[in-house]
């Protein structure tokens, strides 16, 4: 996952707001939990496709049910994101690390397209009536494995 490219594409779709005089951060924050956000943040969650290579085996594999978790508020000009792509380990090592997803460019712009409409419509009280942007799939093989899926583990994993 690189950092550095969510951060581009996510200042590239917050310009977007740069008419309504608020500056906007994205922070990259293992520890948020889900469903427990701060006091005044707004959570949201999102389904995406991604690779995943384990850093014990070499093994790789894709999956179409990576969740990111968004926390998000605004306070006094200052808007803030925290994000937290979950992760998934590896079927074939028994010590296997949960590894970061590595999300393609394309899913991201769409994760952050969809992330501006939830800004607009909780932090400044839009209406927005165009439907999320689905995410571009990857061809699997394999059922998803909810052993080895933090999300599923976090009960946030969308099994549809």
């Amino acid at each position: 996952m690189n950092q550095q490219d969510w951060t581009r594409i996510f200042d590239e779709e917050m310009a977007i707001l740069s008419g309504k005089g608020d500056t906007w951060n994205l922070l990259f924050d293992e520890s948020i939990e889900p469903n427990n956000p701060d006091y005044g943040w707004t959570k949201y969650f999102r389904k995406t496709s991604a690779r995943f290579s384990c850093t014990s085996c070499r093994r790789t594999w894709p999956s179409n049910r990576v969740m990111v978790i968004f926390h998000m508020r605004l306070i006094g000009g200052q808007g803030t994101v925290k994000v937290r792509p979950l992760r998934q380990e590896c079927n074939s090592c028994p010590t296997a690390a949960m590894v970061k997803p590595l999300v393609e460019p394309d899913n991201i712009h769409i994760l952050m397209t969809n992330l501006v409409k939830k800004v607009r419509r909780n932090c400044y009280h839009e209406e927005i009536e165009e439907p999320n942007r689905v995410f571009n799939a990857v061809d699997v093989k394999s059922p998803h494995e909810p052993d080895h899926c933090e999300g599923c583990r976090l009960g946030v994993c969308d099994r549809d």
